[in-house]
């Protein structure tokens, strides 16, 4: 057995040391987001818009290669156009929280979709939850709580931060549910250009109507660039070569570099100091994330969360 070669588990996932460099390499690329966000001088949610719509020759081009034989299923189709309106919807209130936030808590609340699919599933099933989820849950409360009251403790604009990220983390889930449902017919990235053609008209108008600057200035165009390639394509792909190897508990634990690569990243750059509350917080919110990935699905068939 070499180091990139793995038998096959019961669960049938076969993983190498390339599919682990892939999860690891694909989240630290996605966490490289917000960084850039700030440095693009574009307005956040046109520099969204430049984030989905700078890939798509090459977006679809992955998506003609990898196309599914036979007749496009127009109806799919259709359904995730309308999740790509969701993720523009993400997007944007993403992007607008992140100005307004440290980086550490826009990356932790905007990947509360997980949780709240988990918490969606079990009101749809009508069962009670397991002592997993049910723990799951309540960390996130009591872990949103002590982030949210720190970031009110230092200013009004970084507890409505806070805010925008969690409502990106709603609508992800709800872009999620019909996304997830048309990869397995579609193709992953015959859905990411899909979304990609949804979405960026989208923010384009909702940047347009927000009065913010559309194409770079001073800075150029290296940080819109640089967040098209580490977001949509990078960390996208190296996420699609992954995934399907690993176990839901492992992708929960490897979405947690994440977070702390953005955290590090706004102490060193930006001066965002954690003290052991912060610790604590994000510490509860990114085992609920953990939680919740690794339970047993209690979604509706076809509507799973591997982000």
């Amino acid at each position: 057995m070499t180091a990139t070669t793995t038998q096959p588990d019961k669960n049938g996932f076969q993983a190498g040391a390339w599919h682990f460099a892939a999860l690891l390499g694909g989240n630290a690329a996605l966490a490289l987001g917000p960084w850039l966000v700030r440095l693009a001088d574009t307005g956040p949610v046109s520099a969204g818009f430049w984030r989905l719509f700078l890939p798509i020759p090459l977006i679809a081009l992955l998506a003609w290669r990898g196309r599914s034989p036979g007749p496009l299923d127009r109806k799919l189709a259709l359904l995730v156009l309308m999740a790509g309106v969701f993720f523009a919807l993400d997007i944007a209130s993403w992007h607008v929280g992140i100005e307004r936030t440290r980086l550490g808590n826009a990356t932790l609340f905007g990947n509360a979709g997980s949780l709240i699919l988990m918490v969606w599933g079990l009101v749809a099933l009508r069962r009670a939850p397991s002592w997993r989820e049910g723990l799951g849950v309540l960390a996130a409360l009591v872990g949103a709580a002590i982030l949210l009251g720190r970031s009110l403790e230092i200013s009004a604009t970084n507890f409505v931060g806070d805010l925008f990220c969690l409502a990106a983390g709603l609508f992800y889930a709800f872009y999620l549910l019909p996304a997830q449902r048309a990869r397995a017919s579609l193709g992953q990235w015959s859905v990411l250009l899909l979304v990609c053609l949804a979405a960026s008209p989208v923010l384009l108008g909702i940047a347009l109507a927000a009065g913010e600057p559309i194409w770079p200035g001073e800075a150029g165009w290296t940080p819109v660039l640089l967040l098209a390639l580490s977001s949509q394509v990078i960390g996208q792909g190296l996420l699609v070569f992954a995934l399907r190897h690993f176990p839901p508990l492992i992708i929960g634990m490897a979405l947690l570099t994440q977070p702390a690569l953005a955290a590090t990243i706004g102490w060193l750059v930006f001066g965002e100091m954690l003290v052991p509350m912060d610790i604590l917080g994000m510490a509860l919110v990114a085992a609920a994330l953990v939680l919740a990935r690794s339970s047993p699905p209690v979604r509706a068939p076809n509507a799973r969360s591997d982000h």
